[in-house]
């Protein structure tokens, strides 16, 4: 048993006073320092430094990991102009993308205090780092493949590779699946994939309206998406609309990333059916995609996350740059609601949308926890979500399970 004692403890998406946790694997109990000492007189003690915090594990529902070799080789500013340049270095950049890349990479996360995240893969290269990394992961099998020549091939690889990260439960690691856009999937498959994760009641994901480009080429078959399809795959004509494709998930709890180009009826229509927003700021500015309306999905009570992305379009994966960008993003939304609203979105929010049992000081859920300190004394308790954003580019401490890593 361990026991330890910040100065701030976060606790039902409030800062506490003289609020201290006991943990082993799992939190035993949250109450003074004095009342655990005497319950638990044996336990190891920590106590925070002046200023400390201690938080749940924070949590990034999506990463992709396979392109975290890239620094300065993909063109940003257009969306289109990136995809291009991503087919054009593709291959080198997956070849130089081995396990050291990958587990560097989900170290950078870890130090920002990251103890889940939700990898979007591929290719299936990622499934050992996945397994390696101390993190627990969510593993967002990904499918792809609109022409109707290679699907099935598609298909069976992306059931393999499905099965392959069935294996590696015991090793943190949680499979799921992801759809990667409705201008690049079949809704023959796509169909075949969201069955699966209802009927295995798989975590399930989906890229939505990320571009004005692909806005346009769904709505019209118009656009800069029409060279490109072109002269890729020969065709001129999308697979689906906005509306079937959404609609497909009609029944099924579907975590979208970007929606940045999304309608309002859209929107209503996602928080008509349950489903949540994964907000990545940053790779959305890089992209020259937009800006996602979060006062449209808090008015809507639409459940977000805040998410790095992967390296391929994004220059680090710190969950504090990321929400630090968000910030500044956002500039109309009130500074310290939107503060409070960004660690929520980090931690319990997160967690209920990946089901996963952390993300919350409580008892009974796992003691995924970081620690941090500030440099100096907050004026109020109502200030700490922002100061720590502020402040703060790496963790002190890091607990998964009860294990300091």
């Amino acid at each position: 048993m361990t026991i330890i004692e910040p100065t701030y403890t976060y606790i039902d998406n409030k800062f506490h006073e003289n609020r201290a946790v006991a943990f082993s694997k799992t939190i035993e109990a949250i109450d003074s320092i004095e009342n655990l000492k005497t319950k638990y007189p044996d336990a190891d003690i920590i106590k925070g430094e002046e200023n400390s915090i201690l938080y749940p594990g924070f949590i990034n529902t999506h990463v992709h990991l396979e392109f975290s070799a890239n620094k300065t080789t993909l063109q940003y500013g257009n969306f289109m102009s990136w995809l291009d340049s991503v087919i054009a270095n593709r291959d080198r950049l997956i070849q130089e993308c081995d396990n050291e890349v990958m587990l560097k990479a989900c170290s950078d996360m870890l130090e920002s205090g990251v103890t889940t995240f939700g990898a979007i893969s591929s290719f299936g290269k990622d499934l050992e780092t996945c397994a390696k990394t101390p993190q627990k992961v969510i593993y967002f099998n990904e499918i792809i493949g609109s022409n109707m020549a290679y699907v099935d091939a598609l298909y069976s690889d992306f059931l393999n590779r499905l099965d392959e990260s069935k294996k590696m439960i015991d090793s943190g690691v949680t499979p799921a699946i992801a759809i990667h856009s409705p201008y690049s999937v079949h809704p023959v498959v796509l169909k075949r994939a969201i069955n699966i994760a209802k009927d295995e009641k798989l975590p399930l994901s989906a890229h939505l309206l990320e571009s004005p480009a692909e806005r346009e080429w769904l709505e019209s078959g118009e656009g800069e998406f029409l060279s490109f399809f072109q002269k890729y795959f020969n065709t001129s004509t999308p697979v689906t609309t906005i509306s079937e494709f959404i609609e497909s998930f009609d029944d099924i709890d579907t975590h979208f990333t970007h929606m940045v180009q999304a309608t309002n009826k859209e929107l209503e229509y996602i928080a008509q059916k349950g489903h949540s927003i994964a907000h990545c700021p940053r790779s959305n500015r890089l992209l020259g995609c937009g800006r996602l309306d979060i006062d449209k999905l808090i008015e809507l009570d639409i459940p977000f996350s805040v998410a790095t992305d992967g390296l391929s379009s994004n220059s680090s994966l710190n969950i504090f740059d990321e929400l630090r960008a968000t910030l500044m993003l956002h500039y109309s939304t009130p500074l310290r609601e939107l503060s409070n609203l960004l660690i929520k979105n980090i931690t319990s929010t997160p967690a209920k949308i990946l089901g996963v049992d952390s993300g919350e000081i409580k008892e009974s859920k796992s003691a995924d926890l970081v620690l941090i300190n500030l440099p100096d004394r907050p004026n109020s308790l109502d200030d700490i979500a922002l100061q720590t954003i502020l402040h703060t580019q790496k963790v002190d401490r890091v607990f998964i399970d009860g294990k300091e890593i």
